[in-house]
């Protein structure tokens, strides 16, 4: 029997992985959860089942067990006696937990990425002690290239920096923890950097929104009066959340590539270009019945001075969205690439191919997203 304990699950990668895992009976899963009390554990771990379709007397809820912690705490936030099993018997960790949010100040971004390395790589040398402990997997972002030029290999990245954000600085320097606790510990660990992560390719399915989303929402111009900077030729590299948790799933189970790090990325070829998804965003919104202001392309410094321009003249949440807007016209400005040789190179071995076409599961992705936000909301896990 084989015993995971995530954290992170209730994300939008970690909430992917754990039905993976359990398709494999001889295997059981703890996961990390925030909550106030035990019935509020119990609420967050019901809303997760209703995500993963495990229906009121399924075997499979069984073998998930919620721990009510903080991975950013000492010892996870656990009591003794909790900690005390999870160290007995855990044999893979998978830590996906981190804040998304990219304007936190940053010592905030460093607790969340940079002290929870810390706590679950303490955990997994004491399991290495033990000799209890298979794998790791540690969840990092492409992210960590920050404003660096050029193509981001599967490699260390030693030379300094600029960063888009803190997010982006805090997991580069969480990165450098796992690398020393790598080629210095022996610790086994795979390093996975997702790019931008939307729904699952088959169905759109996703159990949070975040920055690919936000991100349409300005390329539909809905928001801008139909104003759009001039993207040109620019690519946005975008994963769907199944093939990461896949990836992830396959290197737990012992079936890792040469090396130590996976780009878990569509790459420079496969990556969409801008203009083709502000094309196909419109499309499915006038399918939908949605009256779109007519798209007129400006000059990026133009585009940038909208928020202090329209901000006196918008309601409050229009308000906060282009309060936004610089953050993520900075991700679209820079012509960054992301290499996956090695990422496919295993794919191709595995026989596990990306989806050739970026259009047809971005629809998908879009599509659940448009029907999510046109519908009552649920509980959120």
């Amino acid at each position: 029997m084989n015993t995971y304990f995530i954290t992170g699950a209730s994300g939008a990668v970690g909430s992917t992985i754990v039905p993976m895992l359990l398709q494999n009976r001889d295997t059981r899963i703890r996961i990390l959860l925030r909550a106030e009390s035990d019935e509020h554990l119990a609420q967050r771990l019901e809303a997760l089942h209703d995500f993963w379709q495990l229906p009121p007397g399924d075997e499979t809820r069984q073998r998930v067990e919620a721990l009510r912690g903080d991975a950013t705490l000492p010892k996870l936030g656990l009591d003794e006696t909790t900690y005390a099993r999870l160290c007995d018997d855990t044999t893979h960790l998978v830590h996906s937990a981190a804040s998304v949010r990219m304007n936190d100040p940053l010592d905030h971004a460093r607790r969340s990425a940079v002290g929870s390395a810390e706590v679950m790589l303490g955990l997994a040398r004491t399991l290495a002690r033990r000799n209890t402990l298979q794998k790791m997997e540690f969840v990092s972002t492409v992210g960590i290239a920050g404003k660096r030029p050029g193509i981001l290999p599967e490699t260390w990245i030693d030379e300094a920096r600029a960063f888009h954000n803190t997010y982006e600085r805090s997991k580069a320097e969480a990165e450098t923890l796992v690398r020393a606790a790598i080629e210095k510990e022996g610790l086994p660990i795979t390093v996975h950097r997702p790019s931008m992560v939307i729904g699952d390719s088959r169905d759109g399915r996703i159990i949070h929104f975040q920055i690919f989303y936000y991100i349409c929402e300005i390329l539909s111009g809905r928001k801008t009066s139909g104003l759009l900077p001039d993207f040109g030729d620019a690519k946005l590299d975008i994963i769907p959340v199944d093939h990461v948790a896949a990836a992830i799933v396959a290197s737990s189970q012992g079936r890792s590539p040469r090396g130590h790090i996976l780009n878990l990325c569509s790459g420079p070829e496969r990556s969409p270009r801008i203009a083709a998804l502000v094309m196909l965003v419109r499309q499915i919104l006038q399918e939908r019945g949605q009256e779109l202001p007519r798209g007129r392309s400006i000059p990026r410094a133009w585009f940038a001075a909208l928020p202090r321009l329209l901000r006196p003249f918008l309601p409050a949440p229009q308000k906060r969205l282009l309060a936004t807007f610089p953050m993520y016209m900075d991700y679209l400005s820079d012509h960054q690439a992301f290499g996956n040789d090695v990422y496919m190179s295993w794919l191709k071995v595995r026989n596990v191919p990306l989806p050739e076409r970026a259009d047809e599961y971005a629809r998908r992705a879009l599509d659940y997203y448009l029907g999510r936000i046109a519908a009552p909301r649920s509980r959120k896990p």
